[in-house]
């Protein structure tokens, strides 16, 4: 690690010291190279026993992956096989909402949960939860306002990914970005990576019932069905890891999203392998709604994928504390990855200290 970013590893250090931290990591780029790349804690648990951290442990990252499957379908839209102001419908022809592929990658599609209860099991079954989809009922006109579309994100995307390839997203994220640039991350896991990882834990039991809010609310709705996403048993399991959820299941390396950054930050090449046009990257990073998000309850600039914040970085951080994204006015991309599900302080002092390094 560079002497110059000490402050950075003294801080991740003193999350585990002070027992806010159980097990992450965190790899940041600076000026187009890797200049922090920290592990710590335990992979399989909250003590000492546990087996450590390693640098290719795996972690549930939640919406952090929700722009890496939105990358799977830009990269079509980059290869001119879909258009962003289409109709879905044009490409999934049993979709009755009219919203636009660019209205469904910009969260104001008004499709953020899923219509018809289902239990964990569901979330094994694509065809079944894309059906449902495919006929529901918009809670909003669609373009009229934005509500993070929380669990229905990755299907609504990887629907017309496999409509217009054939590939499933998860298939398809490995063999055109994972493979080429080398990202140690993706959605299904075969059995080998699910031994590499961790698993998530509570920072304290009420956490479940504090992010799904009010009973019956539409934040309870888009984040409660189908059943088990908030919960550790489901969530260490190998359905959940062997399947498809692209909104909430991707599990990544902090190398592998620092690396998918660093390659966006370039304007869509790493390591002389260039996978997305310098345009494309720009219309992928420019704000397409600024305003009020009807799920999160809060005013959110949304991408096409992405959140843009005022200083004008843009990426996602996840349910439970995880987060990637790149800063272009600094020029650094960040991703800290944790199996304790809590709040995002951690990633604020962690870039408290970054700052105070550049």
């Amino acid at each position: 690690m560079h002497a110059r970013f000490a402050p950075v590893r003294d801080c991740f250090h003193d999350l585990f010291t002070a027992g806010r931290e159980t097990g992450a990591s965190l790899t940041i780029w600076y000026d187009g190279q890797p200049v922090v790349d920290l592990v710590g804690g335990s992979r399989t648990g909250a003590g000492p026993e546990g087996e450590p951290w390693r640098p290719d442990t795996l972690a549930n990252v939640y919406s952090v992956g929700k722009p890496v499957a939105a990358l799977c379908l830009l990269m079509l839209v980059d290869r001119e096989r879909v258009a962003l102001d289409s109709p879905v419908g044009r490409y999934w022809p049993e979709f009755r909402t009219p919203a636009t592929v660019r209205q469904v990658l910009s969260h104001t599609a008004g499709l953020p949960t899923f219509p018809v209860p289902r239990p964990a099991t569901a979330i094994a079954d694509w065809a079944l939860l894309a059906g449902d989809l495919a006929a529901a009922d918009p809670e909003w006109s669609p373009g009229a306002v934005a509500g993070e579309h929380a669990w229905t994100y990755g299907h609504l995307v990887g629907e017309v990914v496999r409509r217009v390839d054939g590939r499933s997203v998860g298939r398809f994220l490995a063999e055109e970005i994972a493979g080429p640039w080398r990202l140690d991350l993706g959605f299904g896991l075969a059995e080998a990576d699910q031994r590499r990882c961790a698993e998530m834990r509570y920072g304290d039991p009420g956490w479940p019932s504090r992010k799904l809010g009010e009973p019956g609310a539409l934040r309870a709705r888009a984040m409660g069905n189908p059943a088990g996403g908030l919960d550790v048993a489901v969530l260490n399991s190998p359905l959940w890891r062997g399947a498809e959820m692209p909104a909430v299941n991707l599990h990544a390396t902090a190398t592998g999203l620092a690396r998918l950054y660093a390659g966006l930050l370039a304007g869509g090449v790493l390591d002389d392998v260039r996978l997305f046009s310098p345009e494309l990257v720009t219309e992928v990073t420019r704000v397409q709604y600024d305003g009020p998000d009807l799920v999160l309850g809060n005013p959110v600039q949304w991408t096409l994928g992405m959140q843009r914040e005022p200083d004008g970085s843009w990426g996602m951080g996840g349910l439970g504390g995880s987060s990637a994204w790149a800063d272009p006015e600094r020029g650094y991309t960040f991703a800290y990855t944790t199996a304790q599900l809590a709040e995002h302080d951690r990633v604020d002092e962690l870039v408290e200290a970054l700052h105070s390094c550049l």
